[in-house]
């Protein structure tokens, strides 16, 4: 490499400057909602530096005075440095810094300790030659020297033109995309110095000497057929005070409270947003609460290498590696737990907005290749969120490849939940079949955002020889119309958020006419979407409640969402929630209506275990977690949003055991996880009498037959009627049904296990039923009987 002068470095402290702005957020249903303002800040104005002279040589919207340059020594070497890898990369006794920008005229590197950073000052910077230190449309050098205490990040200068998609502003100080760790705020919720919400960020300059004792472990590959997944949040798991955990809020808090879920059943825990993001984004006064709102949920990304630096205890410790190696511990005790890692993440946007944005990362290195935009630089707002990832340009997929296969290597997580995944299928804003297929096609008329049935970047990962073997979820659906689930492009490998089995289960549980067949299918795992394309039922993600929602609590409470909390008179979050209040609306109720509401809980999370595909169950749902009513509740970082381990601890929460059980039960029964659909050789399908299934649009009872290797057969009836029913059984000669889980019981009788007490005598109340070869069923109930010999009976 060559050796470069050293007057190439400066050390004169100019003072880092940010931009404050408007945009946009989505609601759970996708609607924009605009106008959601950042905390202000005093007023300042950005000036741009001309290299380091001090020289004023154009103003942004804002400037800042600008100190004159010191003549101190340079403190680094400085050589030319590689174009690859991208990032920072500690290599051969120092680091080599290299990034992308192909319409930038001007780079420079920012070094800045760790004391200067909340003083908005730059400690030195390297201006990089654009012969000795850019390759291609790389920029690159190489430093060694004392990194102690030190972060960085970038200048790049270019046109400011919007109309031409360039953003283009040397005074402002910008992100690696690639760097592993972001510093900022050491602690959660805290603003910065004048009550800043966008303090200064910049990227962990890494070491040779960042180790983490993995312990061996390795990846733990459960076929994904076993799995029952539990969608959590890492802050909302402990914050709550009755967590009583060392590190409430913090991936070290989720390592004390995991047993809790290795005893629930799962075996997965799929984590909402866990790259950095500001969860100031929205700060805001909420008068209606008396609070103020946050980014809680994280569906806004800063940096996609970096693990979440204030879910972390270490806080600015170690410049952002003690949040790297506190997620890595996560990941290794949840393997030593038996469960996997799902990591929930955001490549269809990112915290930059539409134009009126802030420039943070992507849209200051260069803008127009980042971002799917419009002929005259509009954004294109396909997540609802302000602008849209460009993520079929060629960069852009090799961006998000690269930092999967980093997630995966590096810190070991076992797959990824894509939000919003079908703009993954956009054709990008520079489409056109020359550049993605090196020549031209007759009849190439493929516009901006058009749907691809081959999208470059979802063939590139199918195809990965590290990504095809991890768990690829999609939530197959955007905000700009597009609906895939059934459809997205698959490669035999992506399973979909089945959003159409959230829907129909609803229905049906709730005793809606006409949804028996469809119920039925989401039973089998709805082959009527993936049989025909050549996928299993475990490509299906069955779920009956997410983060976006209602609790399964409140899905038996609430009629209407109740979203007044938000701030925003409730005209935010989706009217259209296939719930049923059981007869009166709220948590104050008549005992019969309680007792109802506690019968459909069950209804829900049965189908769901007894379904094939692969169940999720949302965090809270196992005790009864109610939001009151809140179906978006993206902004509340407090009780709304909390685990509440009290509530979940109480001895009335009966509801906790029957969740565990059945999560047990379907482990233990092979015929719950099948690889393939059933068939007629191991299902049967019944109505209130044998072999007779009632299909017609008034129908509301489902019930089958199903052989198990294990269990031997097993009964399951939904009878979603208003009515009870008495239901005649399958005959089978030298056998006898047996009394199991019936919904219907109060607990503990509504499920039968050997230490429930006078279980016997419970069993015996239907013997008379039973001899006949009936059962009866209450209104909205299910049950599961299983078959045993008739001489043990």
């Amino acid at each position: 490499m060559e050796l470069l002068h050293c007057p190439s470095i400066s050390t004169y402290k100019p003072k880092l400057s940010f931009h404050n702005h408007l945009f946009s957020r989505r609601s759970s249903n996708g609607v924009d909602f605009e106008s959601i303002w950042r905390k202000s800040r005093s007023s300042v104005v950005n000036a741009a530096v001309d290299s380091g002279r001090g020289g004023v040589v154009k103003t942004a919207a804002t400037a800042v005075v600008v100190e004159k340059p010191t003549t101190e020594r340079c403190r680094f070497e400085v050589l030319s440095g590689k174009p690859l890898p991208f990032g920072a990369t500690a290599r051969d006794g120092g680091v080599n810094f290299a990034v992308f920008s192909r319409n930038a005229t001007a780079a420079t590197l920012c070094l800045i300790t760790l004391s200067d950073l909340p003083e908005k000052r730059v400690t030195e910077q390297i201006f990089l030659d654009p012969l000795a230190n850019k390759t291609g449309d790389v920029w690159h050098v190489f430093l060694k020297g004392d990194f102690e205490n030190m972060l960085y990040g970038y200048r790049f200068d270019g046109k400011f033109c919007p109309e031409e998609g360039h953003y283009f502003d040397s005074s402002q100080i910008v992100l690696d995309p690639y760097a592993k760790a972001i510093v900022s705020r050491g602690e959660y919720g805290v603003l910065g110095p004048e009550d800043d919400c966008w303090p200064p960020m910049a990227g962990m300059v890494p070491s040779a000497s960042d180790q983490f004792d993995w312990e061996g472990d390795l990846p733990l590959k459960f076929p994904q057929r076993d799995l029952v997944i539990y969608e959590m949040h890492v802050r909302g798991f402990t914050n709550h005070e009755s967590s009583e955990t060392k590190y409430p809020g913090t991936y070290l808090g989720v390592v004390e409270k995991l047993d809790h879920l290795k005893e629930l059943g799962v075996n997965c825990i799929e984590l909402m947003p866990c790259h950095e993001f500001n969860e100031l984004e929205y700060y805001s006064y909420n008068s209606v609460l008396g609070d103020y709102k946050f980014n809680f949920w994280g569906y806004s990304t800063v940096n996609f290498f970096s693990p979440m630096g204030r879910y972390s205890s270490a806080g600015l410790s170690n410049c952002g590696l003690g949040a790297i190696n506190e997620f890595k511990y996560l990941v290794k005790e949840a393997h030593k737990r038996g469960i996997e890692v799902i990591m929930d993440v955001v490549f269809n946007h990112t915290a930059e907005g539409n134009e009126n944005g802030p420039i943070l990362s992507f849209r200051g290195i260069d803008n127009s290749v980042f971002y799917t935009l419009a002929p005259k630089g509009e954004f294109y707002n396909y997540s609802g969120c302000g602008n849209t990832f460009n993520c079929n340009n060629p960069i852009v997929r090799q961006f998000i490849v690269d930092c999967l296969r980093y997630w995966v290597t590096e810190m070991h997580v076992d797959g990824f939940r894509f939000d919003l995944a079908s703009i993954l299928t956009r054709s990008s804003s520079s489409w056109n079949a020359v550049n993605v297929y090196g020549n031209s096609i007759d009849g190439d008329v493929i516009t901006t955002g058009t749907p691809l049935t081959s999208p470059p970047l979802i063939d590139m990962i199918s195809n990965d020889p590290i990504l095809r073997g991890v768990k690829l979820i999609a939530e197959a659906w955007d905000c700009g119309g597009l609906y895939q689930v059934g459809m997205f492009p698959h490669w035999g490998i992506w399973s979909e958020w089945n959003g159409k089995y959230r829907d129909m289960v609803r229905q049906f549980i709730k005793g809606t006419d006409g949804f028996s067949g469809a119920f039925a299918e989401c039973l089998c795992g709805s082959p009527n979407l993936y049989q025909k394309g050549g996928r299993k039922p475990w490509n299906s993600i069955n779920f009956v409640c997410a983060h976006d929602g209602f609790t399964l609590a409140d899905l038996v409470t609430y009629n209407y969402k109740h979203n007044l909390a938000n701030g925003e008179d409730n005209k935010d979050g989706e009217n259209h929630n296939n719930s049923w209040n059981c007869g009166e609306e709220g948590e104050f109720a008549s005992i019969f209506v309680k007792k109802l509401r506690k019968r459909q809980m069950r209804n829900f999370f049965l189908c769901l275990m007894v379904s094939q595909g692969v169940p999720m169950i949302y965090m809270g749902d196992e005790y009864g977690h109610t939001k009151g009513g809140n179906n978006n509740t993206y902004c509340h970082d407090n009780y709304i949003n909390y685990f509440r381990w009290d509530k979940k601890d109480e001895s009335s929460s009966d509801f906790l055991r029957f969740c565990g059980l059945m999560t047990k039960f379907r482990h233990e029964c092979e015929s719950l996880g099948l690889d393939g659909f059933p068939t007629a050789e191991r299902l049967q399908w019944h109505g209130h009498t044998p072999r007779t299934p009632d299909w017609s649009e008034t129908s509301r009872f489902v019930a089958f037959t199903l052989v198990d290797k294990v269990k031997g057969e097993l009964y399951i009836a939904f009878n979603a009627s208003h009515l009870p029913v008495t239901i005649t059984l399958p005959d089978r000669p030298g056998y006898r049904w047996q009394p199991f889980v019936d919904t219907g019981k109060p607990a503990p009788f509504d499920f039968l296990t050997d230490d429930v007490p006078e279980r016997e005598t419970a069993a015996k109340q239907y013997s008379h039923f039973l001899d006949a070869n009936q059962y009866p069923m209450l209104s909205y109930s299910s049950i599961i009987l299983l078959l045993s010999s008739a001489d043990d009976a």
